[in-house]
């Protein structure tokens, strides 16, 4: 016997470089041309499978996680995928030389097992009135290549048992039998019914269709409308298979019409280029039909096997069907994506939108005066009604620029506590308003499905502030205050007719713009000296209206800055949670494209 690996070398160069430049195995794996590695791969097939296995790799890593319309569909398209490019597409390309896998798939009591039984001379696939019968698909090669199945990369996630096997054998095992009565090329699987009762035996039949090299369908005169039957052959065509059909138990005398029945449907379905053979209604014997029922799919399976440029042939059209096929399969896989990337970022707007308006609703209460009641009110009262402010402002007696000293300075005392007064209002009012927000986005998420899907995870804490959150709105709010004694001390240039006569104290002047900012204005403080002022007109005096417009601005504009971004902060848990849960982002789908487009370049 020939060894599998100097068969392989006969069949390269029996094939030639002729079918390379006409959609063959060479041609799909991207010929010879470039040289060749130190493992016998081409450059251009090197360049192919690199590109499949990120295809590969990018179909795996992502999750139909949320429940919209067709994704379990869409979950049995991706899983699809990755079989194929597993079990057969990164295989063949590889293995070249390899028997023609031919994968017999049918309804139940079709007679696949007896058509295969047939085409091999033995009973090597159980047969029988128990239905279903073939409970592990049966694989029957020649023997020089039955190590190379048993070990090899084909249908990598399936067990193997070498046969013959007992009809009890169940599960995921591919039963690998050698026969003398198969030429080298040609390999035989016996796959489950696809209609079987078994659920299991539904996803064995269409997985090893996917990795047929020929997929043979076999029905009966009696089944061949079922819906199911089409179902398959419209699936095995939108995968790229070559196809064959058989029809058997055609009954005598109305046989014919039954059969031209059979092929307008065919045409209908889009697979009447398939080859076609009809078995008529016979006896069967040791699970055997008579050798001339099935002499014409004999003929025909090792005609293709044995003649080297027939099986490139067969292979080579299945193998650029498959790859054509990705051509429209996983982009529409990528637009199934697209649907979950939506709902993430609906879910992404419903955080946005509570934050906004959180931050909006803070902006109105840090400006009309709402925050200005209980302590802060009382130390501002303290501050002012004292006459401390007054003192703050030093008039200069004298001398032009010669300042003469106070007999009393303004109290420090209260001036720290006016400030330690505005900081924790504010610290409270962010706090509050954070706590608002959180509370909205777990209500929002829970009127929206793929919200209670997340929240059904690991999103425990999303209802409230986050723990830490205390502690940054203590510095954030202390280092606005801190900004605004700076604006004070190197933009707050007092005005010309005032610098004359009056100076300042910054950060009590600070403290005045923070009060004034808050909204405070609308009623006025008796101070030191039976006048009155509110902050708005003592800040115009010392630095006129354009100075503290500029000022202010400023000042609001930074505590709004910092207060967005410690929401932008408490926002981020809920897109980690959204992570954790495993909905694909907005890479997923164009990875999946650019991966579609890699594949065809290396093409």
């Amino acid at each position: 016997m020939t060894p599998p690996a100097e068969q392989s070398a006969v069949h390269d160069e029996e094939a030639g470089t002729a079918k390379a430049a006409s959609g063959r195995p060479e041609a799909a794996a991207g010929g010879t041309r470039g040289g060749l590695d130190e493992d016998g791969i081409s450059v251009r097939q090197g360049e192919l499978i690199r590109a499949l296995t990120r295809l590969r790799d990018q179909l795996g890593a992502f999750d139909f996680l949320l429940e919209v319309p067709g994704v379990e569909e869409a979950r049995e398209a991706q899983l699809e995928l990755k079989n194929q490019l597993d079990d057969y597409v990164l295989p063949r390309i590889q293995a070249a030389g390899t028997p023609m896998l031919v994968v017999l798939g049918g309804s139940t009591g079709a007679g696949k097992s007896t058509l295969v039984n047939t085409l091999v001379g033995a009973r090597v696939s159980a047969t029988g009135v128990l239905r279903p019968t073939t409970s592990s698909p049966i694989l029957v090669c020649h023997p020089d290549f039955t190590d190379w199945f048993l070990q090899g990369p084909m249908l990598p996630g399936m067990g193997r048992v070498r046969g013959p096997a007992p009809d009890a054998i169940a599960g995921d095992q591919l039963v690998i039998i050698g026969s003398d009565a198969l030429p080298p090329g040609l390999a035989l699987l016996d796959s489950p019914d696809f209609d079987s009762v078994f659920e299991d035996h539904y996803e064995f039949a269409t997985k090893l269709m996917a990795a047929a090299d020929l997929w043979l369908c076999v029905t009966t005169a009696a089944r061949y409308a079922d819906a199911q039957v089409w179902e398959m052959l419209q699936r095995a065509r939108e995968n790229g298979a070559t196809i064959g059909v058989v029809l058997s138990r055609v009954p005598q005398g109305a046989g014919s019409d039954i059969v031209d029945h059979f092929g307008e449907m065919l045409a209908e379905h889009g697979v009447g280029e398939a080859r076609r053979f009809t078995v008529p209604e016979t006896r069967v014997e040791d699970s055997r039909l008579p050798e001339e029922a099935a002499e014409d799919v004999r003929e025909w399976l090792v005609g293709v096997a044995e003649n080297a440029d027939d099986r490139t042939v067969v292979i080579g059209d299945t193998l650029v069907g498959v790859l054509d096929s990705f051509r429209t399969r996983v982009p529409e896989l990528a637009k199934q994506v697209e649907a979950q990337v939506e709902k993430r970022a609906e879910l992404a707007r419903e955080v946005e939108s509570a934050y906004g308006t959180a931050l909006a609703e803070l902006d109105e209460a840090t400006r009309n005066g709402s925050l200005l009641r209980g302590e802060v009110l009382a130390r501002w009262q303290d501050f002012a009604g004292t006459g401390d402010l007054l003192r703050s402002l030093r008039v200069q007696r004298g001398r032009p620029g010669r300042r003469a000293s106070r007999s009393k300075r303004h109290s420090p005392t209260r001036v720290r506590a006016l400030k330690a007064a505005l900081r924790g209002g504010l610290e409270s009012l962010i706090m509050s308003s954070a706590e608002h927000a959180a509370d909205q986005v777990i209500v929002r998420w829970r009127e929206h499905p793929a919200g209670r899907q997340v929240l059904a995870g690991p999103a425990a804490g999303l209802g409230h502030a986050s723990p830490e959150l205390s502690r940054h709105v203590t510095r954030t709010v202390s280092a606005w205050q801190d900004h605004v004694l700076e604006l004070i001390r190197t933009e707050g240039v007092t005005k010309r007719s005032v610098a004359k006569v009056v100076s300042f104290d910054s950060e009590a002047v600070s403290l005045v713009l923070m009060i004034g900012l808050l909204g405070y204005g609308t009623s006025e403080v008796a101070v030191e000296g039976g006048t009155s002022a509110v902050p708005q007109r003592l800040l115009k005096a010392l630095f006129g209206a354009e100075s503290l417009r500029g000022m202010g601005a400023k000042a609001r504009a930074d505590l709004r800055g910092r207060i967005g971004m410690l929401f932008d902060e408490e926002s981020i848990r809920y897109g980690q949670a959204i992570d954790a849960a495993g909905i694909p982002d907005e890479n997923v789908p164009v990875q999946l494209y650019q991966a579609t487009y890699n594949l065809e370049v290396a093409r």
